[in-house]
C-alpha cells in the first residue's frame, strides 16, 4: 500500500512517502516558510522522488489538528485537492496522536506539545504507548500539575518543547532526542495506516474536517465585537 502523509500543524512543514511501513521518500523543513509556498511542492517532490502519481496513491494520511488554523486549514486543502474525484480514502488524524508516534516505544509518559500561544498549549498524555486522556488546551502551570502525579520518565515532542521544558521544571522530564522534537509526516504515515486497518478516523475528500479546540482568532474577535455592540 502506498501512503502519502502531510503535517502543516506548525511552523514545521513535513511530507512523506510510504510503501507499507517502509519510508520511501520524506522531506521536512523548519523555515518559517508559508505553508501555503511550501506544502503542494513537499508533497510534489515525494511523489516525484518515488515516480509515482496521486492516482498511485492508496492512503492518504494528515495531521488535521490541533494546531495552528492557517496550517491546519492548508493541510486540508491540500489533501482534499489531490484526492479530490478520486475515491480515496484519507486518514485525518489528532495532531497528538501523530506526535506521540514520534516516541514510539519509549516507556513512561510521552507528552506532545504545540505552543498555543499566551503559555498553553494544545497536549493529551500517553503512558506506555495508551493514550490517557483527551486533546486538551490548558495552560503549562495547569500541564505541570497533571504530570507532577507521574513517577515515571516523562518525555515533551512538538513545536511547543523548548516551551515545556521551560515552564514544567519537574525532576522526572527527560530529553527528547532532537530528531524526534518535531512533527514529521512518517509519524502521520504510520498512524495512518494503523487507522486504516483499524477502520477508523478514514474519510472521504468531502467529509475530512479539520480537528480544532477553539474558534480561531478571527473568529473570536468577531464574537468580541458582537458582544461589545449588545
Amino acid at each position: 500500500m502506498i501512503t502519502l502523509a502531510i503535517d502543516s500543524t506548525a511552523k514545521a512543514a513535513s511530507a512523506a512517502l510510504l510503501s507499507d511501513n517502509t519510508v520511501i521518500a520524506e522531506y521536512t523543513q523548519n523555515t518559517g516558510h508559508t505553508h501555503s509556498e511550501t506544502m503542494l511542492p513537499m508533497a510534489e517532490a515525494v511523489m516525484k522522488a518515488a515516480g509515482v502519481t496521486p492516482d498511485a496513491i492508496d492512503l492518504f494520511a494528515i495531521s488535521a489538528g490541533p494546531g495552528s488554523f492557517t496550517g491546519v486549514r492548508i493541510g486540508i486543502s491540500l489533501i482534499k485537492g489531490l484526492c479530490f474525484g478520486k475515491n480515496k480514502p484519507i486518514a485525518a488524524l489528532s495532531s497528538m496522536d501523530t506526535l506521540a508516534r514520534n516516541l514510539e516505544g519509549f516507556r513512561g509518559i510521552v507528552c506532545p506539545v504545540m505552543d498555543a500561544r499566551r503559555n498553553q498549549v494544545y497536549t493529551a498524555i500517553f503512558k506506555d504507548g495508551e493514550r490517557i486522556t483527551e486533546d486538551m488546551l490548558i495552560p503549562c502551570s495547569e500541564l505541570k500539575e497533571m504530570l507532577s502525579e507521574y513517577d515515571c520518565p516523562i518525555y515533551f515532542t512538538g513545536d511547543g518543547y523548548d516551551l515545556a521544558k521551560k515552564l514544567i521544571d519537574l525532576p522526572a522530564i527527560k530529553d527528547t532526542p532532537v530528531r524526534l522534537r518535531l512533527q514529521n509526516a512518517v509519524s502521520v504515515a504510520l498512524e495512518g495506516i494503523k487507522c486504516y486497518n483499524e477502520n477508523k478516523n478514514i474519510f472521504t475528500d468531502t467529509e475530512v474536517m479539520p480537528i480544532y479546540l477553539r474558534a480561531s482568532q478571527a473568529e473570536r474577535e468577531r464574537l468580541e465585537r458582537i458582544q461589545n455592540n449588545e
